[in-house]
């Protein structure tokens, strides 16, 4: 897979940004460093003004590739999701078995990023943790409707239908497909948190991973003739 995600690029919603970031190397600087710094800082104290003077740039270059930090959040995890739907497609495309490969897709949704050497300006573990820390500010706005409508979170949800379709194909009678695979990925990302911060709040930990954690719950959920 290594090999086939060397040529990828991740396709964003145009409307997320004023230029597209991976078209220049000041572009791929900006989102190098953004990670770098959210992951430090947090995105409540990460500033363009900030992100100007680490990359040694006008504050005002990185507003021509986006409009604020919102965005550049949007562009982030937005990235993000396309990465992980690509592992998804890719690692379950040649599994027959739709038990095995429901197994797999969460088991890519919910296991502890590594690094992808594919992309040189993006550290993926960092931006893992960005995600998992700050994803909610992307869409607990006021805009969120708007921004929905104009197909700013079109890779999450394109993600979440994957798996809803991967949940029917092993139990078609199981009525709450799209919230079983919408809970899939938001709480493998505050198991993550909880595990990170709050550890009395979770079972999960090195022993016991949020992968085994929500394969258990999704197969413990379907009818039993499924599982045979």
């Amino acid at each position: 897979m290594k090999y086939l995600l060397q040529n990828l690029k991740v396709s964003i919603n145009d409307k997320i940004y004023l230029k597209d970031p991976e078209s220049s190397s000041l572009g791929k600087r900006i989102i190098e460093n953004s990670i770098i710094m959210i992951d430090e800082m947090g995105f409540e104290s990460f500033t363009f003004k900030k992100l100007g003077e680490k990359i040694g740039s006008n504050e005002s270059s990185i507003y021509r590739y986006f409009e604020n930090k919102h965005k550049l959040l949007l562009y982030l995890t937005s990235w993000y999701w396309g990465w992980l739907e690509y592992q998804l497609v890719f690692s379950t495309n040649s599994i027959s078995s739709s038990k095995k490969k429901l197994k797999m897709a969460i088991e890519i949704i919910t296991r502890t990023i590594e690094e992808d050497s594919s992309f040189s300006h993006i550290n993926e573990v960092l931006l893992s943790k960005i995600v998992v820390n700050e994803n909610s500010k992307s869409y607990l706005t006021k805009e969120v409707d708007k921004e929905n409508k104009e197909g700013y979170f079109s890779i999450y949800k394109r993600l979440v239908s994957r798996i809803k379709d991967m949940i029917i194909d092993v139990d078609h009678k199981y009525k709450y497909p799209s919230s079983l695979a919408s809970t899939i990925i938001e709480g493998a990302l505050y198991q993550h948190f909880l595990k990170e911060h709050f550890s009395s709040l979770t079972d999960c930990d090195e022993k016991n991973t949020p992968t085994e954690y929500f394969t258990e719950l999704v197969f413990n959920s379907f009818n039993k003739t499924a599982n045979d």
